[in-house]
C-alpha cells in the first residue's frame, strides 16, 4: 500500500531551503534600506536637499507653502509625508544626526528616526521605572521597519470561507468538520462559563 499522506505534504527540505533564501533576501533588503537612508540624509542627499528647498519656500512667507508654489517647483509629486519629514529633518538636523549616530542598529527611514526621537524625548515617569515586557497595543513600534500595509479585519464570513478552503486543501469531509467545529464551540462555551464562575 502506497503512502498517500506524503503525496499532499510539501517536503520540509524544500520549505527550509525557501526559508533560507527568503531570510537572505530580507537581510539584503534591510541592508539596502539602511544604506539608502544614510545616503538620503547626507548633506547632498535627497531628504536634506528636499528639506532645505522646502525651508526656503516656507521662508517666502505664510504658515504653509501654497499648492501652486509646490507645483511650480514640481514638489507636488513627492508624497506629503515625505516632504514633511524632510523639512522636520532639516529643521532638527543637528539633533537628528547625533541621535542617528548614537543608535546601535541605525534607521531605515525618517519616520523611524522621528518616532525614536519622540519616544526618547518623553520625560521618564514613575511608570517608566517598572519594566514592562509587553509592547503597548495602542502604539506598536515601527523603529527600523518599512511601512506596512494595515491589517485587514476579518468578518465571520471571511473566517468561514478560509475554514472551508482549508478543508478542501487538506481533503477534510465538510460534515466531519462541522461536527468537530460544534464540539470545539461546546468546549469553548463550557470553559467560558467555568472561568466566569471562578471570577
Amino acid at each position: 500500500m502506497k503512502n498517500s499522506i506524503t503525496k499532499n505534504q510539501p517536503e520540509l527540505s524544500t520549505l527550509e531551503a525557501e526559508g533560507i533564501v527568503l531570510a537572505k533576501m530580507w537581510k539584503s533588503i534591510c541592508s539596502a534600506d539602511k544604506s539608502r537612508f544614510k545616503k538620503a540624509i547626507q548633506t547632498d542627499g535627497f531628504d536634506t536637499r528636499l528639506g532645505k528647498l522646502l525651508q526656503s519656500l516656507k521662508s517666502e512667507g505664510g504658515a504653509q507653502i501654497s499648492t501652486t508654489r509646490l507645483r511650480d517647483c514640481n514638489l507636488h509629486q513627492i508624497d506629503r509625508r515625505r516632504r514633511s519629514e524632510a523639512l522636520w529633518f532639516v529643521e532638527n538636523e543637528k539633533d537628528c544626526r547625533e541621535f542617528a549616530k548614537a543608535s546601535k542598529k541605525g534607521f531605515t527611514s525618517l519616520t523611524a528616526l522621528q518616532r525614536a526621537m519622540k519616544i526618547a524625548s518623553k520625560p521618564q515617569t514613575a511608570k517608566a521605572d517598572k519594566v514592562d515586557d509587553k509592547p503597548s497595543k495602542e502604539e506598536p513600534s515601527n523603529v527600523g521597519q518599512s511601512e506596512a500595509a494595515p491589517k485587514k479585519v476579518l468578518t465571520a464570513s471571511d473566517i468561514a470561507l478560509e475554514a472551508l478552503m482549508n478543508c478542501e486543501i487538506h481533503k477534510v469531509n465538510m460534515r466531519e468538520f462541522m461536527v468537530a467545529l460544534k464540539k470545539q464551540v461546546a468546549i469553548h462555551d463550557k470553559q467560558a462559563i467555568n472561568s466566569a464562575k471562578a471570577a
